[in-house]
């Protein structure tokens, strides 16, 4: 299939996806507006019982162990913080727009949101102990979409995923994203790029998702973004938490461990945290989901 012809298929299949729900678009606007307040933020997600629902399920999850039980919104925006909330209140919007479909040993949609949910935590920590500035909270919801282009390739183009699943499984392995362009002409990561292009979200989170295995990007590409998912993801494929296709963990580029000011010792450290935490990400999908 030639790549024009490719692009129109899936442009017109994203356009096939059930509308947004009212309150992502809404949430999108405070992403933009620097002058956003806990106010807007609160009147967005209550005009939405099911999401206030999960948001305060979220709150009171063990991940974040507090001792009090969390019975609005307002308290939510006030414990876990303005940027945590809108993050949380988008992704689980965006994860409620898509069916889970079928499941299978090797991949399934909810399996998929499990681990880009250990690479939302993950790429956060990164943040928090690599000088990664990060004042919207924009980073946790990079790692939450990174893999979405996967959500979209199983959902419309079954069997040819199928094939790609075949092809990263079989005995040699094969990262998946190589098994997607030698499949299908096109791989995951460009394809959640023309999601959330078509979806209008912000290029500063659509970037490192498009490009995250890309090792040669443009001059606008903030290469500690890219660097940063990389390595949150390649943790929590080590990790093990869900089902996201690849039968073999990607390798780990010394150009990103230089790119944070990484050392080995930091990256096992990132791996052992993870294994600390894993019980409270299973925890936080639970009341996300």
């Amino acid at each position: 299939m030639e790549k024009k012809e490719l692009y129109e298929k899936i442009y017109s299949k994203i356009d096939e996806l059930p509308t947004l729900q009212a309150v992502v678009p809404k949430l999108l606007s405070l992403v933009e507006k620097e002058e956003s307040t806990a106010s807007d933020l609160t009147e967005a997600i209550s005009c939405d019982p099911a999401l206030t629902s999960k948001i305060l399920k979220v709150a009171n999850s063990a991940y974040y162990g507090f001792s009090q039980q969390i019975s609005q919104v307002e308290h939510a925006v006030a414990l876990l913080g303005f940027n945590m909330v809108k993050s949380l209140a988008l992704s689980i919007g965006v994860i409620q727009t898509f069916p889970s479909g079928e499941r299978s040993p090797r991949f399934s949609v909810e399996g998929l949101w499990l681990h880009s949910l250990s690479v939302a935590t993950l790429i956060e920590e990164l943040g928090r102990r690599f000088g990664k500035k990060n004042p919207d909270g924009s980073i946790f919801v990079v790692g939450l979409l990174h893999d979405i282009g996967k959500v979209v390739l199983h959902q419309f183009f079954g069997d040819l995923f199928k094939q790609v699943l075949d092809e990263a499984n079989n005995q040699e392995g094969m990262n998946l994203h190589i098994a997607e362009q030698k499949i299908i002409g096109i791989d995951h990561c460009e394809v959640g790029g023309m999601l959330l292009t078509r979806w209008k979200f912000p290029d500063y989170i659509i970037n490192p998702i498009a490009f995250h295995h890309q090792y040669e990007v443009s001059e606008e590409i903030n290469p500690v973004d890219v660097g940063m998912l990389r390595i949150a993801n390649i943790v929590a494929q080590e990790l093990g938490l869900g089902k996201e296709g690849n039968s073999v963990v990607n390798e780990v580029h010394e150009s990103d461990i230089e790119l944070l000011k990484m050392n080995n010792n930091d990256f096992n450290n990132m791996k052992k945290y993870s294994h600390d935490i894993k019980d409270e990400i299973q925890d936080l999908f639970n009341a996300m989901t």
